[in-house]
């Protein structure tokens, strides 16, 4: 036996290791310590080689398309795309289905398609963004599976594909989404489908996490009881409960569980989050990233069981004095070169849909220089603001510590390799400090010393004043709500006239709107508002504010409408506006020598029709008062201008009635009705 050995109780702080140290605690058995080194050596070489990093936030944007990707690992509530199992197309109608997570899971909490949260009905449909629905079609349908032990099939897929996808196709202990995207009107597809097809994410709480304190298994976001799952999981430690020493992992978990206050006075947990990773990323910078987001340094114990030191202060139990130590290093550490000025943050926030964000610096990274002298704090599964700026805080007291190396007598009644903290009076270097290990713990047979590394931190090390060392966050990036192409202002129609061959007048319609922007077309519509034989319409050119109809039916009234195009996509149309079409606008002359004689439930009308070219007819009213206004419409009759006319009235009931004869051209513009005074009826 080498008289110089590396204890099995590694200690190693998540903030203050090498990777080769972290390695040997995950692998961390007395075997590597003792008699086992060139298995351990074997086992320690395959540790090392390159895997996967845990995935950002980022990462989990966009679903995967590959053979078989490795599974999805979610702990805590996580937002994430999935990765795909299927995908085929049928009447129109695609069927999608991702796996979320390799996992049972506790649920999906909200549904995003290209990070638009959207609103399901009873039955899965999406009604909300407003843009997936168009009249009565509903085109989206998301339906989610949590993972159970024995999973129900989607039985759409089913009765749509029978021959590649049966009842068989459970997908048990997996958990899932299906979404059917059905295909819109080609005139709507970009209305309803703004950015193609859909790219479905969602908000999930996923692992089942054992509770050491209850033994009951159950959703949690306390970081503490990940770490116990990661360690004890195939894709972690792969270690039993029974490897566990449950005191310490129950004492880590409470102390997660405790209450802190932020710069706003509102309670949250000490140490909550969540991450997602992959089976095949990396166990050591898994264990390391909710190491340091719960100031967590694992360790192994005398009794080879596995335990934890939480993350808290703990008044220290060993205090070791001049006559204990045996040789004494102090690095006062203050070398620009190894010393901050400020700690930066980045974690992960709800607020901003769970995307990476940058924190509020701790410290200035300006002080009486121009060299910035910053250190980062980068934790995915880190999700609160209080919760990145307490670790920005302990990054930065650390960092600027004074470092430590001390070799003291063994004593084994006091094992300093078990101890987060130790005490240490070696006046006048040191009076009554408190030592952080941050070394594995090294004991000497040959001369029965103890050695480690260590910093000086104040027995307030934790302490945290939200109110005044918080600080303020960046603003999230808030999402505006789709408003899609935007619809024509200020719309107007008016009916104009043009000469055409043969020296006639046609009518057609004049459209114009508000100027928006060059880039937009517009789409003027137009319809008979009776007996129509279908709308017709007319698209203006870019940067034009204006667009005619074609021409129009003399007499006849429209209904036009207007809406906006851009990039292959429409607004809704305007409300309709009403117009009559009207070719001659000028009325032609009056009548002259309108007269009106009774008869027996009749009356003969006489005139003479004005010399006017766009005359065309005569209307002959009649009435019981001497007002044109209220009289009734008896006859409209047609002849050439400059002629004398006449038509007889029949039907008329008794009584003295009055006459009116109207001159009108060929669109029925009228000029000024003409009175024929009395006559009456016998």
């Amino acid at each position: 036996m080498p008289d110089i050995i590396s204890l099995g109780a590694l200690i190693v702080s998540s903030l203050g290791t090498t990777v080769a140290a972290a390695n040997a605690l995950y692998l961390g058995t007395m075997a590597l310590a003792y008699g086992g080194l060139a298995f351990g050596a074997t086992i320690l070489s395959r540790a090392l080689a390159p895997k996967p990093s845990v995935p950002k936030p980022e990462d989990g944007t966009y679903n995967l398309k590959q053979s078989v990707p490795p599974l999805s690992i979610v702990l805590g509530r996580v937002k994430k795309a999935g990765d795909y199992v299927f995908l085929e197309e049928s009447s129109g109608t695609a069927f999608h289905i991702m796996a979320t997570a390799g996992h049972r899971i506790q649920g999906v909490v909200e549904h995003y398609l290209h990070d638009e949260r959207v609103t399901l009905d009873v039955s899965g449909f999406v009604v909300s963004p407003s843009h997936f629905v168009k009249g009565a079609s509903q085109f989206v349908r998301i339906e989610p599976r949590s993972g159970l032990s024995a999973e129900a099939a989607y039985t759409q897929v089913v009765a749509t594909f029978p021959s590649i996808w049966s009842f068989a196709h459970r997908g048990d202990g997996i958990a899932s989404v299906m979404m059917t995207c059905a295909t819109a009107p080609s005139e709507d597809y970009l209305k309803v489908y703004p950015n193609q097809m859909p790219e479905h994410s969602c908000v999930l709480d996923g692992m089942l996490l054992y509770d050491p304190r209850s033994g009951l298994t159950e959703f949690s976001p306390n970081i503490a009881l990940m770490r116990f799952w990661h360690l004890t999981s195939p894709f972690g430690g792969k270690l039993s409960i029974n490897d566990m020493y449950l005191p310490d992992w129950q004492h880590a978990a409470f102390v997660c569980d405790e209450f802190v206050f932020d710069r706003n006075g509102v309670g949250d947990r000490r140490y909550y989050g969540g991450m997602w990773f992959r089976a095949d990323s990396d166990p050591i910078e898994v264990g390391r990233t909710l190491d340091q987001a719960a100031e967590l340094v694992v360790y192994e114990r005398p009794d080879g069981k596995i335990g934890v030191h939480a993350g808290e202060y703990v008044d220290p139990t060993i205090t070791l004095t001049r006559e204990n130590i045996v040789s004494f290093g102090l690095n006062a550490n203050v070398n620009p070169s190894t010393t901050v000025l400020a700690v930066r943050g980045r974690y992960t926030s709800p607020t901003n849909l769970y995307n990476t964000m940058d924190a509020a610096i701790y410290g200035n990274p300006y002080v009486g220089e121009d060299t910035e002298r910053t250190m980062t704090v980068d934790n995915v599964a880190v999700q609160n603001h209080n919760h990145i700026q307490r670790l920005q805080k302990l990054a930065y007291i650390r960092r600027n510590a004074p470092r430590v190396t001390i070799t003291a007598h063994y004593d084994p009644d006091n094992d300093i390799a078990y101890h987060r903290f130790v005490r240490v009076q070696y006046a006048p270097k040191l009076s009554n400090a408190v030592i952080e290990i941050t070394s594995k713990v090294t004991v000497s047979l040959s001369d029965m010393t103890v050695s480690f590394s260590g910093i000086v931190v104040p027995e307030n090390l934790y302490a945290f004043n939200a109110a005044t060392e918080e600080g303020e966050p960046g603003e999230s990036v808030v999402a505006l709500p789709r408003t899609g192409v935007p619809l024509p202002v200020n719309f107007d129609v008016v009916i104009q006239t043009e000469v055409v061959s043969g020296g006639s007048s046609a009518a057609y319609a004049l459209a114009t709107w508000d100027h928006v922007s060059d880039s937009l077309t517009y789409e003027l519509e137009w319809e008979k508002t009776s007996g129509s034989t279908g709308p017709q319409s007319s698209v203006s050119n870019p940067g034009i504010d204006q667009v005619r109809s074609g021409y129009l039916a003399d007499g006849v009234q429209y209904k036009f409408r207007l809406r906006t195009w851009s990039a292959g996509t429409s607004s809704d149309w305007t409300d309709y506006e009403l117009r009559t079409a009207t070719a001659d606008p000028t009325p032609p002359g009056i009548v002259t020598g309108a007269s009106a004689s009774g008869g027996a439930g009749q009356g003969a009308f006489n005139w003479t029709a004005p010399n006017s070219a766009n005359y065309a007819a005569a209307r002959i009213y009649t009435n019981t008062v001497n007002s044109f206004s209220g009289s009734t419409l008896r006859r409209t009759e047609y002849g050439p201008p400059a002629t004398a006319d006449s038509y007889t009235v029949t039907g008329l009931t008794a009584g003295v009635k009055y006459g009116f004869v109207e001159a009108i051209n060929a669109s029925g513009v009228p000029a000024a009705a003409q009175a024929t005074g009395t006559f009456t009826v016998t």
